[in-house]
């Protein structure tokens, strides 16, 4: 393998890992009953997410994506494993946001039923992302950088 890991890709796949990790520190800190250290640090997992998506967006708008260059016969199961990625990226999405207003508003019953679904949510998020990060260009070295609908889909 003698290609170069791209530079933004990696940075956003570090923002979404330090997410999911500070996610793990607030659980652990809100069992523990550190109700300040917990919403500072899922402040802090928010604000690595709203990083990650900055760059992945800006990537995907003004460079496009990159679409998968290994072997044709495994493109179909890549693409499903994207796709299951993507709708958990979108759930998660939705319902980190949710999860966040409801602490923040000090709705602590139905956030208290959200948070751990939610960060479980979140973690399998950023395993298939790592996972889809290292399919496209760690494993395999990435196809052409083409629109998002192309990348995604071959066509």
């Amino acid at each position: 393998m003698d290609y170069s890991i791209p530079i933004l890709p990696t940075i956003s796949t570090f923002f979404i890992v330090l997410s999911a990790i500070f996610v793990a520190i607030g659980w652990y800190l809100i069992s523990k009953r550190k109700i300040e250290a917990h919403k500072k640090t899922m402040f802090l997992a928010a604000i690595f997410a709203i990083i990650f998506f900055i760059i992945y967006s800006s990537r995907t708008i003004f460079v496009g994506n990159t679409s998968f260059g290994g072997p044709e016969n495994i493109k179909i199961y890549y693409t499903i494993f994207l796709l299951f990625h993507i709708t958990l990226a979108t759930v998660g999405a939705v319902m980190g946001i949710i999860t966040l207003w409801t602490g923040y508003k000090n709705n602590l019953s139905k956030h208290r039923k959200l948070g751990p679904i939610t960060s479980v949510i979140w973690f399998a998020t950023a395993i298939t992302g790592v996972a889809v990060y290292c399919l496209l260009y760690v494993i395999y070295q990435g196809g052409e950088t083409t629109s998002v609908i192309k990348a995604i889909l071959g066509f």
